[in-house]
């Protein structure tokens, strides 16, 4: 079996919040696609030093400050790719194709307007998720909505509803609420399909639970985020094989709510987490300061519940 080509990626940010594409050309493997600029990792080489060299040769500018933000391992007919994905968060110069290949600055949710290849989809999601994933646990609707208010103050933009003692009403009930308030602030709210009826809903978005998840066959044609709770590495490859957006892997750490439940670990997490070809949030005994921690070891980044309780 021929190894995988390593090709160190760059998504690139200025500071406007758009990211860099570029068009491959026709004569290539995958012409004619918009890409994400990078290239193969030479022997000898770290891959933050075969991004550098790439960046430069294709763009003119020079990294200053980059972070990794997810490993996609994709087989194509004729050829398998390691994509090993950095956001370069700083840059000098001014980016333009040294080598005659068009560029274009994008917004991240514009990134699903363009054609990629098909190894380049799951960064699309990474590059549009944010790195904090809330959850608004069961509670009456008066003091979810205060939840939901603080959560909407600190910028969380992503959050799950995790309504399962709600009836549909109920909930229906709150997402009347919830939503004015979340779109006020580009916020995106999904529902967990714990809800009865879930699909009813004014919802940007379900959250499977892991039994949902793996009795499912295709994904399901709801709008919006589609992600699922896992805890080992079966269901985590039920996520990829269903192609749903994200996924949460938990518990990472010891929980004070779950003290008897065997929790990961970073390095298990970062095992489970590697071969997989979707975001993954860390949950789980994790906190704000834990994002470097995840990102260091192949999460998205943090999901919780008590995590952003102030």
């Amino acid at each position: 079996m021929k190894a995988a080509l390593h090709v160190a990626v760059g998504v690139i940010k200025n500071a406007l919040g758009e990211v860099l594409i570029s068009l491959r050309p026709s004569t290539v493997h995958q012409g004619d696609l918009w890409e994400f600029p990078g290239g193969k990792v030479e022997a000898g080489e770290s891959v933050e030093q075969a991004l550098e060299r790439e960046l430069y040769e294709e763009l003119a500018i020079q990294v200053e400050k980059a972070s990794p933000l997810i490993n996609i391992h994709h087989d194509y007919t004729d050829l398998s790719v390691n994509l090993d994905v950095w956001w370069v968060e700083k840059f000098s110069g001014i980016a333009h194709g040294r080598e005659g290949q068009p560029i274009q600055w994008v917004l991240p949710d514009k990134l699903i307007d363009f054609a990629f290849p098909e190894a380049n989809k799951p960064i699309i999601s990474a590059v549009r998720l944010p790195p904090y994933y809330a959850i608004l646990d069961d509670e009456d609707e008066q003091s979810l909505l205060t939840r939901l208010d603080n959560l909407l103050g600190q910028g969380v933009t992503l959050i799950q509803a995790r309504l399962k003692s709600f009836t549909l009403q109920q909930a229906a009930e709150f997402f009347v609420h919830a939503q004015p308030l979340c779109r006020a602030k580009g916020a995106r709210l999904l529902v967990n399909s714990g809800v009865e009826g879930f699909e009813k809903l004014d919802a940007d978005g379900v959250h499977l639970t892991s039994r949902h998840l793996m009795a499912l066959t295709q994904k399901p044609p709801f709008k919006g985020w589609i992600a699922a709770s896992c805890h080992n590495p079966v269901e985590l490859l039920q996520a990829q094989k269903l192609g749903l957006d994200f996924a949460v892997l938990a518990p990472v750490l010891p929980t004070p709510t779950h003290p008897m439940t065997p929790s990961l670990g970073w390095q298990k997490f970062h095992e489970w987490v590697n071969p997989i070809n979707i975001p993954v949030y860390a949950l789980g005994g994790v906190s704000r300061e834990s994002l470097d921690e995840a990102r260091k070891m192949g999460g998205q980044g943090i999901s919780g519940i008590r995590t952003f309780l102030s």
